[in-house]
């Protein structure tokens, strides 16, 4: 594929309710998104996932946009790859995917096709926030509400102080896949009390450690029954062999955005499937561009656990795609069309747009 241009947009959208997690609350999502622009006119689909400040990775959406802008657009034009440019993956994911889209387009094959997707349909999860009251009651009443919705599989965050109480109460109430993550907010000290969760029977426990602290997951898959999940310190595939081969974890959470692409996600599957190891579609409040290659990607053979890759309405009230995805039996169907299969809603980007601007090879 050659390509004319890249457009650089930006859009906000509110979630429908906010969402906490132990390093913050979200209540809008600012997404850049990217549209690569083939010679032909074929437009190909991305969007960063990076969020709006520092504080869930070291990416952010306004160092994606301009390390996008001023680094890896020259290189791509140039007819060169991103190896150079040390780290940005949110970034690099966004411009490989927009391009792979375009290039799928181009040769009418979409993208769960390209990567191999068994599945015509995936197992939904959702992911529950910490209710921004603290109160059980209130988290009890939307896990109550998701459960009637139809979904296969509740992830509650949690932190210190927010943790064995609430999932006992869940557990009292749902006797299905329970799973719960700390997106690092826990210690090596903590094992102790980590070790309380094990009598409610839990999937996972994802990423209770820091990113960087492989040997203490290590060290707390012996102290705990409850299987250790990674999720924000697998970055790559040669990362998620060195976390496994030294038990530091016993599933992983593949999130496209964080490795760089669906490239070297399905790279990590396939490690993944070669070791035994079960892996899971990890969700960064993708709008429906993002959520459809998601989608696309957790059909593959080894994805045997439900993903963060929840109905449209989950998070938006109207979402950007002329195909919003919704639950069917507590699945969703996984998009046919060239590419990533789903058309974007042209007037509902622009409605939403802040900025714009096209970058011409």
């Amino acid at each position: 594929m050659k390509l004319a241009a890249v457009e650089l947009r930006r859009i906000e959208l509110e979630l429908v309710t906010p969402f906490r997690t132990s390093f913050g609350t979200e209540t809008t999502r600012d997404v850049l998104l990217v549209k690569a622009i083939a010679d032909d006119g074929t437009e190909g689909w991305a969007e960063c996932v990076a969020m709006t400040e520092p504080t869930y990775t070291p990416e952010y959406v306004d160092g994606a946009h301009r390390v996008i802008r001023t680094q890896l657009l020259p290189r791509l034009f140039a007819g060169h790859d991103f190896a150079a440019v040390k780290g940005h993956r949110m970034a690099k994911a966004a411009v490989n995917t927009a391009t792979l889209d375009a290039t799928l387009r181009q040769r009418n094959t979409s993208l769960a096709s390209y990567l191999g997707a068994t599945r015509s349909e995936v197992d939904a999860g959702v992911s529950v926030g910490i209710p921004t009251t603290s109160s059980i009651d209130e988290l009890l009443a939307t896990v109550a509400r998701h459960v009637g919705e139809g979904y296969r599989r509740i992830k509650l965050k949690i932190e210190p102080g927010w943790d064995v109480e609430p999932v006992r109460a869940v557990r009292a109430m749902y006797a299905g896949p329970l799973q719960v993550d700390a997106n690092t907010a826990y210690t090596r000290d903590d094992a102790g009390h980590l070790a309380e969760l094990d009598e409610f029977g839990l999937l996972l426990i994802e990423q209770p450690l820091a990113e960087d602290d492989l040997e203490g997951h290590a060290a707390l898959a012996k102290r705990i029954r409850t299987p250790i999940c990674l999720d924000e310190s697998i970055e790559s595939a040669a990362q998620a062999d060195h976390a496994i081969a030294i038990g530091a974890c016993a599933i992983v959470s593949i999130k496209p955005g964080r490795v760089g692409g669906y490239e070297e996600a399905k790279r990590i599957h396939d490690l993944c499937a070669t070791l035994g190891v079960p892996v899971w579609c990890g969700g960064m409040l993708e709008t429906g561009i993002g959520r459809a290659a998601n989608v696309a990607l957790a059909a593959l053979p080894n994805f045997t656990l439900p993903g963060d890759i929840s109905a449209s309405n989950r998070y938006f009230e109207h979402d950007i795609v002329t195909e919003p995805f919704v639950l069917h039996d507590g699945r969703l169907r996984v998009p046919t069309g060239a590419g990533i299969g789903v058309t974007p809603d042209l007037d509902a980007i622009e409605r939403a747009t802040t900025t714009v601007e096209t970058v011409k090879a």
